[in-house]
């Protein structure tokens, strides 16, 4: 869990890359383990667990079994709980890859193809793995030793450790991967260089190696050196240290949406003055800005003020940012009506926009009074709702990461590699732009195509917990095929046509 209660620190999901630049791979058949595969996808995708009492690790595939060793050095992945013989030590190499020793045997992990063993009794090349991030990589990147949030700071042209909490579009990192090694990449599309500059354009100085300590992440850069937070700002730079101790180490946080609401008034909805909620505001702020959860069972919403707070139905529908905790008050559903969205509380009565700015959930629509399931949102509960913290976007589905298809111009949506796209918002709509500086479109045929002149809008709908839909212009939503094309044929939400963002 976070310092502020925001945000969850996210789960280290890689995959594991051999000598052969081939992925280990956890086989359903047998629970059988290769170094087979030729990228990431879900086989291929391990996710860490630390002994909390010492540096031992233990591996557990996408089955839920635990890779595991005998004194013979014969490999199997079919153990439920991890026990002694699933226990494993991770030697970091130079070069940042990883050695896996067991820790009960004292031999290392390594092999090729259906060859692999835990004998070696040295560090060869077959016993040496690269690590692969499986995370979606747009998160928050939390100082373990400060407890603070990276944030761009335009104003010093750098990038600071110095926020308490997340928030707005300043906090989002983007992790590029390229060629093994790891970037930082800022919300205005620069990279952070070894030595605290942000830059434009990709070079060895800002290509890091990521090294793991005590199950958190170092940044080591091409001088063997390792980013910390420096200064009373904490100017994100390598520091002298050539050994990561505490002030090293980061945690990737999960980075929620953050939106800002504009009301049928055209003001936008603040907490500005205090205790209330009113659509009375000009401009768009912290405190205009609110956080998207998704309740993951019952894909409610509920929204968080930059203090922490939530909004609550009170007495007589009222709306105010005063609750502490998640609760049945705290929940809102959300209505998507194209480029509006319409709020519906826990009392089942849509929120309005009064006369005097106010939020309060008492509609009195002549449906409501008939059947309060019958109901429909009229303008005063309309909302423009503006995603302000994905100025760049990386969208990975069930079967992998979205990215330009290498011959033609469509998009691959099963690949293990992602290409980061424009994300520009039009009137409660958003147009999507590739780096050739062309927009993305639905053909006539139903493909996804990025070449195109004029912008084509998009309609986004935050459907579930960490998830959302996207639907164009036709009324259909942008769903991957069975070959892995990105198509804008789908009928309805399902996991096919739900996106990690």
């Amino acid at each position: 869990m976070s310092t502020n209660g925001i945000s969850m620190a996210l789960k280290l999901q890689f995959g594991l890359i051999n000598y052969e630049n081939r992925y280990l791979t956890a086989e359903a058949f047998g629970f059988k383990v290769n170094a087979s595969g030729t990228s990431l996808k879900k086989k291929q995708i391990w996710t860490l667990e630390q002994d909390q009492d010492s540096q031992v690790v233990f591996l557990r595939s996408h089955l839920g079994r635990y890779l595991a060793t005998d004194k013979d050095g014969k490999v199997s992945c079919e153990e439920e709980v991890p026990n002694t013989s699933s226990r494993f030590l991770l030697v970091t190499q130079s070069d940042g890859r990883w050695a896996l020793q067991s820790e009960p045997h004292s031999r290392y992990f390594g092999g090729s193809a259906e060859y692999l063993s835990c004998f070696a009794q040295t560090i060869g090349e077959s016993e040496q793995w690269a690590m692969h991030l499986a995370l979606h990589p747009q998160a928050n990147l939390l100082s373990v030793s400060r407890k603070r949030y990276a944030r761009l700071s335009t104003a010093d042209d750098e990038l600071c450790m110095d926020s308490d909490i997340p928030w707005s579009v300043d906090s989002l990192i983007t992790l590029v991967y390229l060629d093994g090694k790891y970037s930082l990449k800022t919300c205005d599309n620069r990279f952070l260089s070894n030595d605290g500059k942000l830059v434009k354009d990709h070079w060895l100085n800002t290509s890091f190696t990521l090294e793991l300590k005590s199950g958190k992440l170092a940044f080591k850069d091409c001088e063997g050196k390792f980013l910390s937070p420096v200064g009373p700002r904490g100017t994100l730079k390598s520091g002298r240290c050539s050994r990561p101790g505490k002030d090293e180490l980061f945690d990737l946080e999960e980075s929620h949406p953050q939106v800002v609401f504009q009301a049928a008034n055209k003001r936008y909805v603040s907490i500005r003055q205090g205790v209330s909620i009113l659509a009375n505001q000009d401009d768009e702020t912290d405190m205009e800005t609110f956080q998207m959860e998704i309740d993951k069972d019952t894909k409610k919403c509920m929204f968080r003020t930059n203090s922490g707070n939530y909004w609550t139905l009170v007495t007589h529908g009222g709306i105010l940012p005063t609750a502490t905790e998640a609760e049945d008050s705290t929940m809102f559903d959300i209505e998507w009506l194209g480029r509006r969205v319409a709020l519906r509380a826990n009392n089942g009565k849509y929120v309005c926009t009064k006369k005097n700015g106010q939020l309060a959930a008492v509609s009195n629509s002549l449906g409501d009074q008939i059947n309060p399931c019958m109901c429909s949102a009229g303008e005063d509960e309309q909302f423009v709702l503006k995603l302000i913290n994905r100025p760049i976007l990386v969208l990975r589905g069930e079967n992998g990461f979205v990215c330009h298809h290498k011959t033609s111009n469509t998009l691959d949506c099963s690949r293990s590699v992602y290409d980061i796209f424009s994300l520009l918002f039009s009137d409660g709509a958003y147009q999507i732009k590739s780096g050739n500086e062309k927009f993305w479109y639905v053909s006539s045929s139903g493909l996804v195509c990025t070449d195109g002149d004029k912008p084509e809008e998009f309609f986004f709908e935050f459907a579930e917990y960490g998830r959302v839909g996207i639907k164009g212009q036709n009324g259909k939503y942008l769903r991957g095929d069975q070959g892995g094309t990105l198509m804008g044929n789908g009928l309805s939400v399902d996991a096919s046509s739900l996106w990690e963002h």
